[in-house]
């Protein structure tokens, strides 16, 4: 992600500045017109490792279509568990939450997409009807993006909880050039999958 490190925690708490990170190209599209279009600054991210990924290809509504920021998308619906992500784990919570329907659960993703503003209100809607979340990013965990998001969570739905908000993040660790260390430190799909599994039987 961006030269193979994550920047959007340093920029994300800066007044103003509109931080997005796509996890599809429509969206990247529509954000990227937004952006043109506004006066604010935008911090537009785009994660290298999706590129040239077959699941991140999707039809143009229209050639005039826009992105508005701080709507997050429901990439799948569910009623157990909800999972609030961007970026490439967008897809690895798509396929975990596959995993885990065969074992009997139902896992909501939400794909924030725009990190700044979020959309609480879908979030914190999605979070009181299914009574548990898992925030993941590639980001550190320490001081990372996440962390942020799990704290808003807690506090504007704390009466609706029926576990702790829980998070799944990059190692404290720079990352690495070499692909296989790169992964090492990077959540997984086995990491993913163990993680909403552990949260889903608490």
């Amino acid at each position: 992600l961006c030269h193979s490190q994550n920047i959007e925690s340093f920029f994300a708490h800066i007044p103003g500045l509109k931080v997005c990170l796509p996890s599809t190209a429509l969206d990247a599209y529509g954000f990227l017109k937004a952006a043109i279009r506004g006066d604010d600054p935008v911090l537009f991210l785009e994660h290298k490792g999706m590129y040239r990924q077959s699941y991140a290809k999707s039809q143009l509504p229209t050639h005039d279509w826009v992105l508005p920021f701080g709507k997050a998308a429901i990439r799948r619906s569910g009623t157990d568990l909800t999972v609030v992500t961007y970026g490439a784990l967008v897809q690895r919570s798509l396929q975990s939450a596959a995993v885990l329907e065969d074992e009997g659960f139902s896992v909501e993703i939400i794909d924030l997409r725009s990190l700044n503003p979020v959309d609480w209100e879908t979030v914190v809607t999605s979070v009181e009807r299914t009574g548990k979340c898992l925030v993941i990013h590639e980001d550190s965990r320490f001081v990372g993006y996440g962390a942020e998001i799990a704290a808003e969570i807690g506090e504007r739905c704390f009466t609706s909880l029926d576990g702790p908000v829980r998070r799944l993040a990059g190692a404290d660790a720079p990352v690495p050039f070499n692909w296989d260390l790169e992964e090492e430190i990077l959540p997984q799909l086995d990491d993913v999958t163990n993680a909403m599994r552990d949260l889903l039987r608490f």
